[in-house]
């Protein structure tokens, strides 16, 4: 209700009363623009509050050229790595004063990117975020705003484009990397379906490791990031002659190769060391606790954010510099020595 106890919606000199300021400085703080001091800010912000006053979203958006929204493409699926990234950017999102769109696709459309892409451009998105895992070829979209990639980019056209990697070819090295420090003379790996970049980046890392070290590389096992396709793999590996230790590109392929090796007699990891990817919040509690690389989904969503909200606000500007992301190997027991 306004002061005057009318019952009419709010407007912006009615916070302006309240507060005591002018409509322009009103108008300053709810855009958020800078050389307002911390008082008037939260005067002109309580006001606001009281009266039930939301600025003009339409109205913000025809005089600055921007929505405040990014639009996101992203696979629907309930797979660990997908979500998990998914749910960091929305975590992140949340902080930048920027709402979040987000469009999923389907795995096997081949038109998923492209519709999405359109469908986000269609509502004046300021950037666009693509966390699409899979390759599906070119996207036949232009597109007029930044673009952030999180992963392996499709091919497109864009004013920029920026790119976070979460490091998986690092991280598979990592992990191939630990099994041969500990003696073993070569490691398996249970891939990921190859349509995956990610699954393409953990097979380059382990292949990468082997050579490094003139390790054999033994055949690929391909299964499709579920416990099923780890166990029909570890049923394989148990007849594999010399077989003492495995890299799985994730920990649901890892938990059901332990599960079928350990059924033929195979003990992990006296007979058989195993390592996963990903860090599931199971993996610390299954038999034996699984040894695996922590993918950091928060810290790459808010560092790729970071870029994305600079493109948009300060077109032309260079860019800020960024960290990275360390390897993080989380050891545990599922990993040995092979015996003697």
């Amino acid at each position: 209700m306004s002061p005057g106890g009318s019952s009419a919606v709010p407007r912006s000199v009615d916070v302006a009363r309240l507060a005591g300021v002018s409509q322009k400085t009103v108008s300053r703080v709810l855009n958020d623009e800078p050389y307002v001091s911390a008082d008037v800010r939260r005067r002109v912000l309580d006001a606001a509050e009281q009266l039930g006053y939301r600025l003009n979203n339409a109205a913000r958006a025809l005089a600055s050229g921007r929505t405040r929204s990014i639009g996101v493409v992203a696979l629907g699926t309930a797979l660990h790595g997908p979500a998990s990234l998914l749910m960091g950017i929305e975590r992140v999102a949340r902080d930048t004063g920027y709402a979040l769109r987000v469009v999923s696709t389907v795995e096997g459309d081949p038109t998923g990117v492209a519709g999405a892409v359109g469908s986000l451009l269609d509502q004046g998105v300021d950037g666009i975020v693509i966390s699409e895992p899979i390759d599906d070829g070119p996207v036949p979209v232009k597109i007029d705003v930044p673009v952030l990639v999180l992963g392996a980019p499709p091919s497109f056209s864009a004013p920029l484009v920026l790119s976070v990697s979460v490091r998986a070819h690092d991280m598979a090295r990592a992990a191939t990397d630990h099994l041969l420090d500990l003696g073993h003379a070569t490691v398996h790996h249970v891939a990921g379906p190859q349509r995956w970049f990610a699954a393409k980046d953990r097979l380059d890392g382990w292949r990468s490791a082997l050579a490094a070290r003139d390790a054999a590389e033994p055949p690929v096992f391909e299964g499709d990031w579920t416990p099923d396709s780890g166990y029909a793999a570890g049923r394989q590996l148990a007849r594999t002659r010399g077989a003492t230790a495995v890299f799985a590109a994730n920990d649901d392929m890892a938990i059901g190769l332990i599960r079928a090796l350990t059924e033929t007699g195979l003990r992990v990891p006296e007979d058989v060391s195993v390592v996963g990817f990903d860090d599931v919040p199971v993996a610390a509690y299954v038999t034996p606790p699984l040894t695996t690389v922590r993918q950091p989904f928060d810290a790459v969503a808010g560092e790729g954010l970071s870029l994305l909200v600079h493109a948009i606000e300060k077109p032309g500007q260079a860019l800020p510099a960024t960290a990275g992301q360390p390897v993080d190997l989380i050891v545990r027991a599922s990993t040995a020595p092979p015996r003697a």
